[in-house]
C-alpha cells in the first residue's frame, strides 16, 4: 500500500502572512501545527497530495475531481495578489479515480480549472514548502449521503493501493462556525459540542459514532469539514492507525483542527 501520510487540516486564509497579517498571533498554535505538519510531509516523502476541500467545484450528486495539468494559488478575493503558489497536477491519477468510479456505480465529476480554491491553497501553501515536485490531485465531496462518502473513500483507497507512487491524503475542512457570537454563521447552540465530540471520537478511533452522528446536529453545528473527514475515514478503513491532535482553537468564533494520522 501506498499511503504514506493522511492528516486532517483547516483553511483560514489569515494563515496566509500577507491577508492574516497582526492577527496571524491570534491562530499562533494553528500556525505552529500546520509547520510541525509540514515537517511530518516531508518526512514521509509524497510523490501525490490528494486533498478534499469544501470550496472546489461541487456537486450535489456527485463527487468532483479537478483534473486539470497544472494549478495556481488564488488569493485575490482576500485582497492577496502576490501570494502565488503553483502545482502539477497527476492527471494518471483523475483518470484512474474516474474510471474506477464507473466501475463501482459511484458519481464522479470530472472538472478542470487552474485556480485552486482557498480549501486547497490555504493547507498546501504550509505543507509544499519543501516538496516543490510533488503532485497534487484535488477532490471535491457532495451532498450525497455518509455511505457514498465512505464509499468515495474506498475508492480512493483502492486507487492508492494499486499506485506504486507514495501518495499523501490531506482533508481540509474548517469544524463549527458558530462558536461564538459574533462567528461568521453567529452562535450555533451546538457548535461546540460538535467540535468536541468530533475531536474525542477521533482520538478514540470510533468511526461508527462519526459516520452514525445525527445529520441535523451535524447540519446545525454549521460546519464544512465532516464530509472531507469522512472520505478521508473510507480511505482509512481497516487501517490502524492513532490520530494525533496537534492543535485546536477557535478565536474567531470557526474551530480550526490540525491532526495527524500515524500508521
Amino acid at each position: 500500500m501506498s499511503l504514506v501520510f493522511a492528516s486532517i487540516v483547516p483553511h483560514p486564509p489569515l494563515l496566509i502572512p500577507n491577508i492574516g497579517k497582526d492577527e496571524l498571533k491570534k491562530i499562533k498554535k494553528t500556525e505552529l501545527a500546520m509547520t510541525k505538519l509540514e515537517e511530518d510531509l516531508y518526512i514521509a516523502r509524497p510523490e501525490v497530495i490528494f486533498i478534499v476541500s469544501p470550496h472546489g467545484s461541487l456537486f450535489a450528486d456527485a463527487f468532483s475531481i479537478n483534473a486539470h495539468t497544472d494549478y495556481v494559488s488564488d488569493f485575490e478575493q482576500f485582497g492577496d495578489f502576490s501570494t502565488k503558489v503553483e502545482f502539477r497536477g497527476s492527471e494518471d491519477m483523475a483518470a484512474h479515480v474516474s474510471r474506477l468510479s464507473k466501475d463501482a456505480h459511484l458519481p464522479v465529476q470530472l472538472v478542470s480549472e487552474h485556480k485552486l480554491d482557498h480549501g486547497s491553497s490555504v493547507p498546501l501553501f504550509y505543507l509544499t514548502k519543501h516538496l516543490p515536485n510533488v503532485k497534487i490531485l484535488p477532490l471535491g465531496y457532495s451532498a450525497l449521503d455518509v455511505k457514498s462518502h465512505l464509499k468515495f473513500g474506498e475508492l480512493l483507497k483502492e486507487v492508492i493501493m494499486q499506485s506504486d507512487k507514495r501518495i499523501a491524503v490531506v482533508a481540509s475542512g474548517d469544524l463549527s462556525h458558530g462558536l461564538t457570537t459574533d462567528a461568521p454563521a453567529g452562535l450555533s447552540k451546538v457548535g461546540a459540542e460538535f467540535d468536541t465530540k468530533l475531536i474525542e471520537l477521533l482520538e478514540t478511533r470510533n468511526t461508527k459514532g462519526i459516520t452514525n452522528m445525527d445529520g441535523k446536529f451535524v447540519e446545525d453545528a454549521t460546519e464544512c469539514g465532516y464530509r472531507s473527514i469522512l472520505v478521508l475515514l473510507g480511505i482509512l478503513k481497516n487501517m490502524d492507525y492513532t490520530f494525533k491532535n496537534l492543535s485546536y482553537e477557535g478565536p474567531f468564533g470557526v474551530g480550526y483542527l490540525v491532526g495527524n494520522f500515524a500508521f
